[in-house]
């Protein structure tokens, strides 16, 4: 078959388009016809860093949709034919291929919503206890993350505050985000405050980084929650029994890597709420540009330099 592939880790331009050899069907396992691949920002970024786990060639690639081509020994919930999403294991071969094998937890939309989407859900849905709260501070709402999560954060009844870049507020606003904040212009923290009566949000979504998410803590009102993925806050700027908050980290992938089948099949039951809601029309998946296989560093380097609004898709082949 033919895949992207890294020689070596270091650089997006290490891609190539080249022959290896096709993926077999372990124990567990689905080979999966790939038709679609969303880009993330974990894919470049791990493309640079490199994994310790990889041998070379590589395959990046951490969501994939497409067909079940073969079934391996002991999977009995999936035959051949069957149309799936997949959210991959950093550590193994990903999507940037024709064929992909996954293991057996169980398009353009379905590859849209993985990493980005289920990033989104666990945060706001299952990590921030959202009872009895009002208001929430998404970061960097233009973005996939933030898109799904301005989106399941208003259909939990929350007031949405957001940041974006000015151009980008329309977009944000027709999520159901309430106030969008130019970042690059006005004072987040300020601003906030000044929305809260000097209350503080209830709840925060940092996808930011650190930095930014120790900024966070004096946006929060009293034993308010704050979620990152990017790095969490210094703790040391607040003292004890003052803030009384609540950290949660956030960190999708590690559910492969730690040993907890209930983790991996909580990626599955995530991406089937996600899917279930996009059918019914109660999510947009954003799918913002539908690239082909040969543009998919392009994509990547779109990614990378953060001029993207939602979810970049490529076509790996035709269904």
């Amino acid at each position: 078959m033919k895949a992207w592939t890294i020689e070596q880790s270091g650089s997006i331009d290490n891609l190539n388009w080249s022959d290896v050899q096709d993926p077999k069907a372990e124990k567990g396992q689905l080979v999966v016809k790939v038709i679609s691949t969303a880009l993330n920002p974990v894919d470049y970024k791990i493309m640079e860093s490199g994994n310790s786990n990889w041998t070379y060639p590589h395959i990046s690639g951490v969501d994939l949709a497409g067909e079940v081509i073969e079934v391996g020994e002991g999977v009995t919930q999936f035959r051949v034919g069957d149309r799936v999403a997949c959210h991959t294991d950093l550590n193994k071969n990903g999507g940037f291929a024709e064929k992909a094998a996954v293991d057996a937890v169980s398009f353009d939309q379905a590859a849209s919503i993985l990493c980005a989407g289920m990033t989104a859900y666990q945060a706001v849905v299952q990590k921030l206890n959202y009872s009895q709260k009002e208001t929430i501070l998404i970061h960097a709402g233009a973005g996939g993350v933030g898109g799904f999560a301005i989106q399941l954060a208003k259909e939990l009844g929350l007031k949405v505050f957001t940041t974006a870049s000015s151009h980008n507020h329309d977009w944000v606003k027709s999520l159901g985000a309430d106030v969008a904040i130019d970042y690059k212009t006005e004072d987040v923290t300020k601003r906030i405050l000044e929305e809260t009566n000097n209350e503080g949000v209830d709840l925060i979504f940092n996808t930011v980084g650190p930095d930014e998410a120790t900024e966070d803590l004096k946006r929060l009102t009293f034993s308010g929650q704050l979620a990152y993925i990017a790095g969490g806050p210094d703790m040391g700027t607040v003292k004890p029994f003052t803030l009384a908050p609540s950290i949660h980290e956030v960190a999708l992938g590690a559910a492969h890597s730690s040993g907890s089948q209930r983790a991996k099949e909580n990626l599955a039951l995530m991406a089937k709420d996600l899917m279930d809601r996009v059918a019914e029309g109660k999510l947009d998946a954003m799918v913002n540009k539908v690239l082909s296989r040969d543009e998919l560093p392009d994509g990547l380097n779109e990614v990378k330099g953060n001029h993207v609004k939602g979810k970049i898709i490529v076509r790996i082949q035709s269904e």
